[in-house]
């Protein structure tokens, strides 16, 4: 079960009676309502394609110097198309993300002390990130998108995995010795949207 920002209601069951369903919407309606209330406090950040990008949780102008692969990608295309452009956008923020993330991680992997094996990076819909037992950690392309600070607790977060493969007390106290206001960010990032 699933509330998207725009208040929509997603439910995935097996072949299931109505009954059924309609029983598990009144158990989880206390859940459900509160997902909608962070929702409408919460909109996702909007920018305006080909005039702006969404970076670092900033709408910045896309004549900035952050900008000049997207804006050279954008005169490649046939900028009518809004697929085409989306594209565009996605690409850019999946080569910033690589570029931005890895430093991070390669930061706080030596300052940890911890070995990945992998860095992968894709547009995921329902995680910012994750850490397999094969030391292969995956991070969502979108959070190029959120502030730096939100990006550092996930990569901490992500590394902690290497040596607690839960979210047990030991998992938030390695995280919290390097992010000490691990918890306040955990709050904050729940809060947003994964489709900012």
């Amino acid at each position: 079960m699933s509330v998207k920002k725009n208040g929509a209601i997603t439910l995935k069951t097996p072949k299931v009676s109505g009954t059924y369903i309609e029983n598990l919407l009144l158990k989880k309606e206390s859940w459900i309502r509160k997902q909608l209330k962070v929702a409408e406090e919460n909109p996702p950040q909007t920018f305006n394609l080909q005039d702006e990008i969404l970076l670092f949780g900033e709408v910045l102008s896309i004549d900035c110097y952050d900008a000049l692969e997207l804006r050279e990608s954008l005169c490649k295309i046939d900028i009518s198309n809004t697929k085409s452009v989306i594209r565009c956008y996605d690409r850019y923020y999946s080569s910033y993300a690589k570029s931005y993330i890895t430093q991070r991680a390669e930061h706080y992997s030596k300052e940890m002390g911890l070995e990945y094996s992998t860095l992968k990076f894709r547009k995921m819909r329902s995680r910012w990130g994750s850490c397999s037992s094969k030391r292969v950690i995956t991070f969502n392309t979108e959070l190029i998108k959120i502030d730096k600070r939100l990006i550092d607790f996930v990569v901490v977060h992500e590394l902690a995995h290497l040596v607690h493969m839960n979210h047990s007390k030991k998992f938030h106290d390695l995280v919290s010795l390097y992010t000490p206001n691990s918890r306040v960010l955990n709050q904050e990032l729940k809060r947003l949207s994964l489709w900012l």
